[in-house]
């Protein structure tokens, strides 16, 4: 009995640990995307921030002027929000891609998702393709899907490979951007190149309600689905050969995979433009501390994507306020040196 006892204790320990550590993350999310909200030229508390949610809720009666809830809920919210949900799908499309290619440079971006979801924005907004029908998130998320499909068609004929799809996206993603480059600089007039080019490099600035919805819908059918491969996932750390020995269906597990995170890269990119960097680092920044287990790893990647691009919009759209810098300049700006600190811990501890 005793040695029972002495079992089970350690194990509900770690449980409740394990417990307290998730509700610290989901705290620390909620209150930087409350304090971000209040970081700006007008005055807003966070007590007022937590009063208008309720109120659109109907829990209760907002006490700030129809402006500043107007501020509060229709600019402040979706857009901090947006930037949750953007951080989290890129941190968590990061996580899988790097395990699924065995790739440690491996991003969202990598199969050419992004390049095309430009190509499609530059369409609809230089050429008028839609003929106003067809919005630039619409066009984007178009590119984007054209682009897996050709990614895909690439690498099946190539052999289908690890190393053919990384390379298959590569193909991609310089095709797109030539033809996103010439179509601007064959089509567009000064202003429209200066707002394209803006958007290309990541913008949060035009987020809605509707863009939330969307991604954040895409958010959860990806967690949802990568939490079913979890187990495939760390098979595959040790290669596709060893991980079909284990009993992994190799190709379709890849291919449900890299469906399942092209598409959410294509809706995210597709309301917030070319966002680099945070699939990049932030799972090797959350690696050590959750270890390669894709149970705890890839939740705990999404929590920390999501707080850093909360701060990071923030910091983007505050830094040299009258004006805004594109969200994807920051990121760079910011995830570059972090990813030399990253590289160069691994590399000092082997």
């Amino acid at each position: 009995m005793s040695t029972a006892l002495s079992e089970v204790a350690p194990a509900a320990l770690r449980g409740l640990r394990r417990t307290l550590l998730w509700a610290a993350g989901l705290a620390l999310l909620a209150l930087s995307v409350a304090v971000a909200i209040t970081i700006g030229p007008a005055d807003i508390a966070v007590g007022d921030v937590w009063a208008t949610v309720a109120a659109h809720l109907g829990w209760g009666r907002a006490e700030l002027t129809p402006i500043r809830d107007g501020i509060v809920w229709n600019l402040r919210l979706p857009r901090t929000l947006l930037a949750a949900v953007c951080g989290a799908g890129l941190a968590v499309c990061g996580a899988v891609m790097q395990s699924l290619l065995r790739n440690p440079l491996a991003d969202p971006f990598v199969l050419g998702v992004s390049s095309g979801a430009s190509t499609g924005a530059v369409v609809v907004v230089v050429l008028g393709a839609g003929g106003g029908l067809l919005s630039v998130s619409g066009g984007a998320f178009l590119g984007a899907v054209v682009s897996f499909g050709l990614v895909l068609l690439l690498s099946h004929t190539l052999g289908g490979t690890t190393d053919r799809v990384v390379l298959a996206g590569v193909a991609a993603m310089q095709l797109f951007s030539a033809l996103t480059s010439f179509v601007v600089m064959t089509a567009a007039d000064a202003e429209t190149t200066r707002g394209v080019l803006f958007w290309l490099l990541g913008s949060l600035s035009g987020a809605g309600w509707t863009d939330v919805g969307v991604g954040l819908a895409a958010l959860s059918v990806t967690l949802l689905v990568c939490a079913g491969y979890a187990r495939a996932l760390d098979a595959f750390a040790f290669g596709q050969d060893a991980a079909a020995s284990l009993g992994v269906h190799v190709a379709r597990t890849r291919m449900a995979l890299l469906c399942t995170t092209a598409l959410l890269t294509a809706a995210l990119v597709s309301s917030a433009g070319a966002i680099g960097f945070v699939g990049l680092v932030l799972p090797h920044a959350v690696r050590p501390l959750t270890g390669p287990g894709h149970t705890r790893l890839l939740p705990a990647t999404a929590l920390a994507g999501a707080v850093f691009l909360v701060w990071v919009d923030t910091l983007a759209r505050t830094a040299l306020d009258p004006q805004e810098v594109p969200v994807g300049v920051m990121t760079a700006l910011i995830g570059v040196p972090a990813f030399v600190l990253v590289l160069y811990r691994d590399r000092s501890s082997r």
